[in-house]
């Protein structure tokens, strides 16, 4: 490397290990693959990131939006970044402001236009919108941090997956009594586990969306829940145990729980009463679904509610293994367009929910062409690709190109994804 450009000063993009709550957002949202992580930490490669931004809206906490102006020679390098579990001091900003060459991207393609036009790998989760739909109510967010988390008493912890299955997931309901604790459809919280991790640090926070809707669990009490699968294998199938899935599958009533947030201002349900919402999930994904359900439900009967249509595509590996079937099931046919793809059922062909997106393709394309339809996806980051296909399958078969539909719904806040 030549003299210059060892003088050349960057500004370097640094994620805050104190803030971020490691919901992988900013590494599945950005487009270049800039950002990385390990059992520990989420990094940015300074040598990657071109400051396009993609990852700083979806962000959940604000983590993700931190800067460092310095020389190149002197950038943080991915090996220090990991260890590090608080950001490093700014630095004097003299010798950097002396030099004219700034190194940032100034004008990027955005990885929706990259995508279409193949000069990258398909992205799915370019698609989702870093906007909440335009009559979303307002979010409080980062009330609570871990340095002053909010106190929540458990009150109640039930099991909603059949008995004997694999998929011990529970339902757990959590009240703040009068400690102000404001949160939406589509929002999530911060669960601090007690104890210390195998290098004796504090756990970090896990987060978990609300399955309940903005007036409580319970309506009028100021109680929120949660949908908890236990956690016992990994992704591989090797045995482990969740820290904190495991803690709060555990939880007896009257015990409590250090929670901060709350979080999230894009996955938020729109207000107008006769927007439609078709919900995409799969196991716990169901929990924003169920928050957003509930409210509706909620308003129909208080007749607030306007036509706005609901429907629902919730995959699970069987019936006995997807949370709230009972409930679901006893849900007005008027009221939602419940659709289930079981993918392990014994006897029965393999079916996600992209199979049955493309099988209700005419009446999922009617509300594609709506434009007070609005569209979440919500469970394994698995899914994203397939949904996005099966979405574009079906606004071709009946619509404007997915190109032209895509770019709309996700300008227009209408297309979000939440995956994991």
């Amino acid at each position: 490397m030549d003299i210059g450009a060892q003088a050349a000063v960057i500004r370097q993009h640094l994620i805050d290990p104190e803030i971020c709550i490691r919901c992988n957002t900013c590494e599945s949202t950005c487009p270049i693959g800039a950002i990385t992580h390990d059992e520990r930490n989420y990094v940015v490669k300074a040598g990657v990131c071109d400051a396009c931004m993609a990852c700083v809206p979806p962000c959940p906490t604000g983590a993700i939006d931190n800067w460092r102006t310095l020389p190149r020679a002197l950038a943080y390098p991915i090996e220090e970044q990991l260890l590090w579990d608080t950001l490093p001091p700014e630095q004097d900003q003299g010798a950097a402001a002396a030099s004219t060459e700034v190194e940032a991207a100034t004008e990027t393609p955005p990885a929706l236009a990259a995508a279409v036009s193949g000069e990258v790998p398909f992205v799915a989760s370019s698609w989702s919108s870093t906007l909440p739909p335009w009559s979303a109510a307002h979010a409080y967010t980062n009330l609570y941090g871990a340095k002053s988390p909010a106190v929540a008493t458990v009150a109640g912890n039930y099991r909603v997956t059949g008995a004997g299955t694999a998929s011990d997931t529970h339902h757990i309901v959590l009240d703040f009594s009068a400690l102000p604790f404001p949160v939406l459809e589509g929002q999530s919280i911060g669960i601090l586990t007690p104890g210390k991790d195998p290098d004796g640090r504090p756990h970090h926070a896990r987060q978990y969306s609300l399955a309940s809707p903005r007036n409580g669990e319970r309506p009028g009490y100021n109680n929120v829940s949660l949908t908890v699968k236990r956690v016992t294998a990994d992704y591989q199938g090797n045995p482990v145990r969740g820290v904190c899935s495991n803690y709060l599958c555990d939880l007896q009533v009257g015990d409590t729980v250090q929670v901060i947030g709350p979080f999230g201002a894009l996955f938020l349900m729109p207000n107008h009463p006769r927007s439609n919402i078709v919900m995409i999930c799969t196991g716990t994904g169901s929990a924003p679904m169920r928050a957003m359900t509930e409210w509706r439900r909620r308003q129909r009967r208080s007749d607030k509610f306007q036509d706005g249509r609901l429907m629902l595509f919730f995959g699970a590996r069987t019936k006995e293994e997807l949370p709230y079937f009972g409930p679901l099931m006893n849900l007005p046919k008027d009221f939602i367009d419940v659709n289930l793809a079981f993918s392990r059922s014994p006897s029965q062909p393999k079916r996600y929910v992209q199979d049955l997106m493309r099988k209700r393709a005419v009446d999922l394309a009617e509300l594609l062409r709506d434009k007070d339809t609005c569209i979440y996806v919500c469970g394994l980051k698995s899914m994203e690709e397939g949904v996005v296909l099966a979405l574009r399958d079906v606004a071709e078969q009946a619509g404007p190109p997915w190109e032209t539909l895509g770019a709309a719904l996700k300008r227009e806040g209408r297309l979000h994804f939440e995956t994991y």
